[in-house]
């Protein structure tokens, strides 16, 4: 994990990544000065059926790749599956999520400005997939409330 600000290359699989019930997750960036003020770049690795977020909108655009795998793209309350090399845009303020599919985990690039904080609305097809809050929240900790803190652990192992 970087310790300072200014350009550094790291392998993905050298990188910290943390891990709980909703999968793995590496985010590159280090700590105070080495944490990127700009644009938040990620590695998600989704066993299937676990969501890599709680169904949320944000006030920046946000990219997402699908590199491995399968995944659901629940957006706007619409379904719709995605496969390796599949690229979502998501513009500022349009609802989303993405959950992992298929029989095996999926990797995903996830790439988003800084520009303030998700809310989460209701949506039922994000709540049915295990993806989605009962009731509206702006507040993160409360959206994950029901999930164990994630903790430092190996970089995972794909197919």
């Amino acid at each position: 994990m970087p310790q300072t600000g200014g350009w550094f290359v790291v392998n993905a699989r050298e990188s910290r990544w943390l891990h709980n019930e909703l999968g793995a997750y590496c985010g590159f960036e280090g700590k105070d000065e080495a944490s990127f003020d700009q644009l938040g770049v990620n590695l998600n690795v989704l066993p299937p059926g676990k969501p890599m977020a709680m169904y949320h909108e944000e006030p920046g655009q946000e990219d997402f790749l699908v590199l491995h795998g399968e995944c659901l793209l629940i957006v706007e309350g619409k379904e719709r599956p995605l496969e390796p090399w599949d690229f979502f845009h998501c513009p500022p303020g349009v609802k989303h999520v993405i959950v992992g599919a298929g029989t095996e985990p999926a990797l995903v690039l996830a790439v988003g400005a800084r520009k303030g904080h998700a809310t989460y609305p209701i949506d039922e097809a994000a709540v049915r997939h295990g993806a989605g809050v009962d009731r509206e929240l702006d507040s993160p900790a409360e959206a994950y409330a029901k999930f164990s803190k994630p903790e430092e652990g190996p970089a995972p192992e794909l197919p």
